[in-house]
């Protein structure tokens, strides 16, 4: 599933770099290019703390990133390639669901880890888990 989800991105990613190059008039490699140097992140180390820093600020990278599939997926439905459209729409649709999936397999994670460790639990719950106790009866 991870294997074919990194392919679709992979795939989708040089179509997104040859719908920019498109867009520029450029080759993929320059525009391959562009796109690596907006999106790149460094580590930085100031007043002893260590950061990432990049170009865009982090509320403008999702929007950024989800405006280009969007470019892409409409560039490609107007062309008529489905096959590409598709892709890339399989792409917008796990970018843009990917932080209510992050958020609710680690809710069920630390759910489960803190019920075995014996802590206390979150003071948020997952309404979508059935907790129930059993005893046996003595007979």
């Amino acid at each position: 599933m991870l294997a074919a989800l990194a392919g679709t991105m992979t795939y989708t990613g040089y179509l997104i770099i040859g719908v920019v190059a498109d867009y520029l008039g450029t080759g993929r490699f320059a525009a391959g290019l562009l796109l690596g140097i907006l999106f790149a992140r460094f580590p930085w180390i100031k007043e002893g703390r260590l950061r990432i820093v990049g170009l865009l600020p982090k509320p403008v990278r999702r929007p950024l990133i989800v405006s280009l599939l969007a470019l892409g997926l409409f560039t490609f439905v107007a062309r008529g390639d489905y096959v590409p459209a598709l892709f890339t729409g399989v792409a917008t649709a796990f970018v843009l669901a990917y932080p209510w999936l992050r958020r609710a397999i680690v809710d069920r994670m630390s759910s489960s880890v803190f019920t075995f460790a014996g802590r206390n639990r979150p003071e948020r719950t997952d309404d979508t888990v059935i907790e129930g106790e059993f005893r046996e009866r003595k007979e």
